[in-house]
């Protein structure tokens, strides 16, 4: 199903080596600073709508990661094993279902929340758990535990509260690897951060940093930078720079379009170019899977991001200028919002969309998306901000188009699937963000053209207890307590917590920090 040709470059320059599916995954961020991608974007089976449309979750995983990861590198049978895995730790049988909010209005939710942290992110990162424990298991094979030339990874991670506890849950108590996530103090929710801080695993680490989000983000990017400790410590990523994690979420774009499918007449052929995914989106990630299911041959319509006031992408597809700054005259910030995983300033994983405008509008050759994206990436770092060219822009909106949803918004919007919608559903904060923007898009379509639209809600609403309370505290028969909160999340007040304090967002006292904590491992 796969060539075995298929290979990995770097963003910012293909003059190095191209890498294997392998090599890709277990360094995370290339060396020049670019993000990996696949060397080719496969297309699908030429008649795929109807050999998929009766497939499982797991069996339509297996085929997609068939066609970038190639046999050679893990056999059929193997990679079958990791999938089920992966995905035998979900509480919902069809792994991402698609819940119905309102037949009328053609609006559809994808709950992405149940995996074990409760979050879309489980997703993907019980699937890099497994790959990376794969890997290494296969180096390792034969060695000594002691062995000098014992192959092991230190993933190093920033989250904005939901990859750090989906991570944590993918990787803890793996052999060979050891866990660090850095966080922004305070900018997390209680229950995120008791997901990650309760876990006492003696690989799992958390840092909880005094910044950003951001100031996070450009730390872990620092020690992928520096080659010696990188070389001596063998860093990895888990965060969505790591091309497993896109890879692994494309799989629920295909999952939710033929179990649409199978509820309007005519089937995939009828739903084909009526259908469009709405993401709440912060790090680009998400919606950069559904891009790729786009390119491979998914027949959707329109792709819509969905941000709150941390408005970069937004501002990108309105005016082709991606700024740090809201206008000249205004400094760059990272607004606190209560849909904290999107209070992003710049959304790393935007590179990877950059490189293919490049190459397929402005550049010759790979070489020259390469050198594009790198003076783009060195510009916003020089001076804030950089603009692309109008058919660079054009293309975009081709697969994209944007709304922004303020906090008030977020809340009216809770509140108003509570009460109309979809009575007695209650949504997350991010996952109303992508309402909020569903609504209005369905609100401004031609009459006449019915479209279907796919909301993605990342996150369960136990998660941000703040926000729920604050749409929908006092409406008759409504309690958090009862209606919302797991009982998992009830006992995690009373568990036991460790977790490490870093008082300035400082590379030298994260490198201390890491090296600190990897030593005591040695000796437990």
């Amino acid at each position: 199903m796969v060539s075995n040709s298929q290979r990995y470059l770097s963003t910012r320059s293909s003059t190095e080596p191209y890498l294997s599916f392998e090599q890709a995954v277990i360094q995370g961020l290339a060396p020049d600073g670019g993000l990996y991608i696949p060397t080719e974007i496969p297309n699908l089976p030429e008649n795929f709508l109807e050999e998929w449309k009766d497939l499982s979750f797991q069996e339509l995983a297996f085929n997609i990661l068939s066609l970038y990861i190639s046999d050679d590198e893990i056999p059929a049978a193997d990679l079958k094993t990791l999938v089920e895995k992966s995905y035998s730790t979900f509480r919902a049988e069809d792994i991402t279902p698609l819940t119905t909010l309102n037949q009328d209005l053609g609006l559809y939710l994808l709950e992405l929340f149940h995996g074990p942290t409760y979050a879309f992110k489980d997703v993907a990162l019980q699937f890099v758990g497994n790959l990376f424990e794969y890997f290494l298991t296969r180096r390792n094979a034969g060695k000594a535990e002691d062995a000098a030339d014992r192959d092991i990874i230190t993933v190093v991670g920033a989250t904005s509260g939901d990859t750090g506890s989906a991570a944590i849950y993918g990787l803890r108590n793996k052999k060979d690897v050891s866990v660090f996530i850095l966080y922004p103090n305070g900018r997390v929710s209680p229950i995120q951060e008791a997901q990650m801080t309760s876990v006492l695993d003696p690989n799992v680490h958390t840092i909880s940093v005094t910044g950003t989000f951001d100031d996070c983000q450009d730390l872990v990017k620092q020690v992928f930078g520096d080659k010696q400790f990188n070389d001596k410590y063998h860093v990895g990523a888990v965060n969505s720079i790591n091309w497993a994690r896109i890879l692994a979420q494309i799989t629920y774009y295909f999952h939710s379009f033929f179990t649409l499918a199978k509820t309007v007449p005519g089937g995939p052929q009828a739903l084909a170019k009526k259908i469009n995914f709405v993401v709440p989106t912060g790090n680009f990630g998400d919606i950069l899977a559904g891009f790729y299911a786009k390119k491979m041959g998914l027949p959707v319509n329109q792709l819509i991001i969905a941000t709150n006031s941390n408005d970069i992408l937004d501002r990108f597809v309105k005016s082709g200028s991606y700024s740090k700054s809201a206008s000249e005259n205004e400094a760059p910030v990272v607004h606190a919002t209560m849909s904290p995983a999107m209070d992003i300033l710049v959304s790393s994983n935007f590179e990877r969309f950059l490189w293919y405008l490049a190459r397929e509008n402005i550049a010759s050759s790979n070489t020259e998306a390469g050198s594009i994206v790198n003076k783009w990436m060195n510009d916003l770092k020089t001076t804030g901000s950089f603009s692309v060219p109008e058919s660079v822009l054009s293309a975009a909106r081709a697969h994209f188009s944007s709304e922004r949803a303020s906090d008030e918004q977020t809340t009216e919007t809770i509140k108003k699937v509570y009460t109309e919608v979809t009575p007695k559903y209650i949504l997350d904060p991010h996952s109303s963000v992508a309402v909020t923007a569903a609504l209005r898009a369905i609100k401004e379509q031609p009459k006449g053209e019915a479209q279907y639209f796919v909301a993605l809600s990342t996150a369960h609403p136990a998660k941000f207890s703040d926000a729920v309370d604050l749409a929908l505290k006092g409406i008759d028969g409504y309690s958090f307590e009862d209606d919302v909160l797991p009982q998992e999340f009830k006992e995690m007040a009373t568990k036991e917590k460790k977790h490490l304090y870093a008082d300035k967002p400082d590379l030298e006292l994260i490198k201390s920090i890491i090296v600190d904590e990897l030593a005591k491992e040695k000796n437990i």
